[in-house]
């Protein structure tokens, strides 16, 4: 198949399959006489693979090692659920941050309840925060923030 029917089968934009290739997580198809690709069903298999590595949010470098224990299977699962364990610390870590960037979100639209705009305490808390103000969102600002 081609790449745009690869691409179609998979999801995966022919740009991002290229890179995938140049990257070495998908090998080089063979070329048919006219210089096309001709990937076949290993190639889409290992970039279904892929693309569900990448949709958990798993960084390229774990995706890399993942294909190398599909290639060569180790005698325990214990590598590979660290970097799984690790993937799941991150996430983990993410969703704290995004916990703490709605409640932030909810102390500063608490500020405003008037439908005026000409005083909105959103906008109000926005630009005392760009004044280098406390702000209800973050509280005091750092002591020292780049200009």
């Amino acid at each position: 198949m081609q790449i745009k029917e690869l691409a179609r089968a998979t999801g995966v934009d022919t740009e991002t399959i290229r890179y995938y290739e140049k990257a070495g997580l998908l090998p080089a198809p063979a070329r048919r006489d006219n210089g096309y690709r001709d990937y076949d069903a290993r190639h889409l298999e290992r970039l279904s693979f892929i693309r569900h590595c990448r949709a958990l949010d798993m960084p390229l470098a774990e995706v890399q090692q993942l294909l190398q224990f599909l290639d060569a299977p180790p005698a325990d699962c214990g590598d590979i659920n660290r970097l799984v364990d690790e993937q799941l610390s991150r996430v983990r870590a993410r969703l704290e941050s995004m916990r703490a960037l709605e409640k932030q979100l909810l102390q500063l639209r608490a500020r405003c309840t008037d439908v005026h705009a000409g005083h909105c305490g959103i906008l109000d808390e926005l630009v005392a925060a760009a004044h280098g103000e406390a702000c209800a969102c973050h509280g005091h600002p750092a002591a020292a923030l780049p200009v």
